[in-house]
């Protein structure tokens, strides 16, 4: 479904701040693939979902979905066909809107604009029904606006809306990092039911080792801009949070982790 061909990317080039962020980095993902990726600050992690979701151009290298080269493409022509749920919650929704208007613009995601009644009852009647598979509550509340739903309850419609068309690949930024600990479980466990019952190719990146030990069936560490691990199957099943640390030291040639990383055991 996705394959990613040697692509780099540096910043501020030929400048004393120039900064390699991707050093040749190739990744192949299969239909259905629930990848998470993990590293420290600076290993890259964001710049290759950034890279892929079409943010900023590569220097290097070819990026392919399904079969068409969306190396050059912009990144607003990638949205008809990529899903993606950022860090902050406040950047996946339009707040002065309501929910289901906010899902009424996920579900036209790429098809032309024209005059003509927004919402049908059999549309809300869809809404409503999918926001109950959330369980909280939100299927009840239809009619409010996004911005007074907190951070856990956002986080949770911008998955729902990213994922209301089926994406050819859906991308998780740390979706559940600015979320307080009781809440970011929740998330975690909506995600999974989502990307399980569609089974949508997923590329998610995070700071927690245990999340992503938890989470999808293939498992990336990345640092200094390369991937240094890359782990599936029954392999990833019995890795613990120590093993994982010890095959990192090993590949990255470095005696001791990040902050970031040992924080987030």
């Amino acid at each position: 479904m996705l394959k990613v061909q040697s692509i780099s990317k540096t910043f501020h080039p030929g400048t004393v701040n120039a900064n390699t962020a991707l050093d040749g980095v190739s990744l192949h993902l299969k239909e259905g693939d629930f990848v998470t990726v993990i590293g420290g600050n600076g290993a890259g992690k964001s710049t290759l979902l950034n890279a892929i979701a079409g943010t900023f151009p590569v220097d290097e290298g070819g990026i392919v979905l399904d079969g068409t080269d969306i190396t050059r493409l912009p990144e607003y022509k990638r949205a008809d066909f990529l899903g993606r749920v950022f860090q902050d919650p406040m950047m996946g929704t339009a707040p002065t809107m309501q929910i289901d208007e906010n899902l009424a613009l996920a579900a036209r995601r790429g098809q032309k604009r024209g005059l003509k009644w927004g919402m049908k009852k059999e549309e809300q009647q869809r809404y409503r029904e999918l926001l109950a598979t959330l369980d909280l509550g939100l299927e009840d509340r239809m009619g409010i606006k996004v911005g007074l739903l907190s951070g856990g309850q956002r986080q949770s419609l911008t998955l729902l809306m990213a994922t209301l068309k089926k994406p050819k690949l859906l991308l998780l930024d740390e979706h559940t990092a600015a979320l307080d600990p009781r809440t970011a479980p929740k998330v975690l466990e909506i995600t999974e039911q989502l990307v399980s019952s569609q089974r949508l190719t997923t590329l998610m990146i995070t700071h927690n080792m245990r999340d992503a030990l938890h989470l999808g069936n293939r498992l990336l560490m990345m640092d200094g801009g390369r991937i240094v691990l890359d782990i599936e199957g029954e392999e990833k099943k019995n890795l613990t949070v120590s093993d994982l640390l010890d095959r990192f030291s090993a590949a990255s040639g470095k005696e001791e982790v990040s902050d970031s990383l040992l924080l987030s055991k």
